[in-house]
Order: C-alpha cells, then sequence, then structure tokens
C-alpha cells in the first residue's frame, strides 16, 4: 500500500472511532463545541511543551491528541448540519491556494518576507478584516500576543529595516524605565517596563529567536536547577529555609554543571 492509500485509510479509521464514540460512549456524547474548548487549549500547550523537549514521539502523540479534537469538532459541526471534516478540510485548501499566488497563479515572489506581505494584502481584499491586527486573538498571552502583533503589521510592511535599529530602540526604552524607576512613579515604572518587553520581543524577530520558545526554555533551566539545589539539600539533611544565600549559591553553581 503506497503512503497516501496508507494514510487516508488511517484518517477514515478515526473518523470510524469519531462516529462510534459519539454514538456510543456517555462521555463522548455528552460534549459540545464549548466543553471541549479548554481542553483542546491543554492539548495545544501539551503538543508545545513536546515541542520544545524536542520528543519526537511525544510529539506524534500530542499531534494525535490535537488532531481528535479537530475530528470532534467537525462531528459536532456536522450534526448541526453546519459543517464537516471535508468542509474544514476544502475550507483551508481553499484559503492556502489564494493566500499563495505565487504558486498557484502568476505572482512572483523573490523572498519569505514578500511572501508574508502578499498574505497580509491578500487578507485585507478579501473584506473580511478592516484591520491586520483583527487577525491576532483577544486571548492569547500577552508575549505571544506582541510577537503576532510585530509579525502581522511588519507583514504590510510596518518594521524597521536594520536589527540594530531596533537594539536602538531597545537602550532607549531602557533609559526611560530608569529614569522613571529613580522618579519612583508606579503607574510610569509599569508603562516603560512594558515597552522594554515589547522591544526586546521586536528585537528577537529580528535575531531570529523565538521569544516565547526562548523563555520557556530558560524557565525549563531554572526549574532544573532549584530542584537541583533542593535535591542537594535534602541529600545534606537541610532545610533551604535555613540555608545562606551564599550556600544555596555553591549548589546553584554546582547545578550549572548538569542544567546548561
Amino acid at each position: 500500500m503506497n503512503s497516501r492509500k496508507k494514510q487516508l485509510k488511517a484518517f477514515n479509521r478515526l473518523l470510524d472511532i469519531m462516529d462510534d464514540l459519539r454514538e456510543k460512549c456517555p462521555w463522548d456524547k455528552k460534549q459540545t463545541l464549548q466543553s471541549l474548548r479548554h481542553l483542546t487549549i491543554e492539548e495545544t500547550y501539551e503538543l508545545a511543551d513536546a515541542i520544545l523537549d524536542n520528543d519526537l514521539d511525544e510529539i506524534k502523540k500530542e499531534l494525535g491528541d490535537v488532531l481528535l479534537h479537530i475530528v470532534f469538532y467537525s462531528k459536532i459541526g456536522s450534526e448541526k448540519e453546519a459543517f464537516d471534516i471535508a468542509d474544514v478540510a476544502n475550507s483551508i485548501s481553499d484559503k492556502l491556494i489564494k493566500r499563495h499566488p505565487h504558486i498557484y497563479g502568476d505572482i512572483t515572489v523573490s523572498s519569505e518576507k514578500e511572501v508574508k506581505q502578499n498574505w497580509e494584502k491578500i487578507k485585507l481584499k478579501e473584506g473580511k478584516k478592516r484591520s491586520v491586527l483583527e487577525g491576532v486573538p483577544n486571548s492569547l498571552p500577552a508575549l505571544v500576543k506582541a510577537n503576532r502583533i510585530q509579525e502581522k503589521v511588519a507583514g504590510i510592511g510596518f518594521d524597521w529595516e536594520e536589527p540594530h535599529q531596533v537594539w536602538d530602540k531597545v537602550q532607549e526604552e531602557l533609559s526611560e524605565l530608569n529614569e522613571e524607576i529613580k522618579n519612583n512613579n508606579p503607574e510610569k515604572i509599569e508603562k516603560e517596563f512594558g515597552d522594554v518587553l515589547f522591544s526586546m520581543i521586536n528585537y528577537a524577530r529580528f535575531i531570529n529567536v523565538s521569544p516565547e520558545n526562548a523563555l520557556e526554555k530558560t524557565n525549563k533551566k531554572f526549574i532544573n536547577r532549584f530542584k537541583f539545589l533542593e535535591k542537594e539539600a535534602t541529600k545534606a539533611g537541610r532545610n533551604l529555609s535555613e540555608m545562606s544565600l551564599l550556600e544555596m549559591d555553591e549548589i546553584w553553581e554546582k547545578s550549572k554543571e548538569f542544567y546548561k
């Protein structure tokens, strides 16, 4: 059996199982679009964790969980006679063809940047969005949202030209933050701190770093080092709250040999 037939057979099996579960399983029968929403968010974050860990086997499993949710939503949609899995697949296929005129049309592009710019221009021409930024979900975490905002506006040419210009902006925002800290104005300190973060996220884009991935990797590194600190303290029969900062720092430095 060739690869495409094998893939379609596997997907058809999943659709059959979904039909069975929806008909026979008490839990699956009760689910709605709304009840699945928070579970979908959880599955997406689990997939994101597996990707950061570069655990390919876990990525495969988490992709299966996300795919299940897509099939589940589509099954509910078909019951409501609103849409089914074919409509979902055709919808994204139609969108991809329409937004890739350099592949399926007569447009010529010379870079990834031009592809992104064309994408945003086409979206605006479709008339469904009055602003480029309407495509940024309100519920996104602030760091991810900042990154998406910057990507969106850059897609229509509202962007810096060189990385050093963005770094200069970071320095400018840091200077303004330090000034407000000296003035001891809590409201303005928060505002300027937000500006520093926003400019740093923008700079990350220019040096090809995902700020979300970078911060999460640092989170994981800190967690591992702190757990090492706790474990070593326990081995020594000590309580962290009773140890001096110097004693904890010695173990912390040792943890860097294992978690870099």
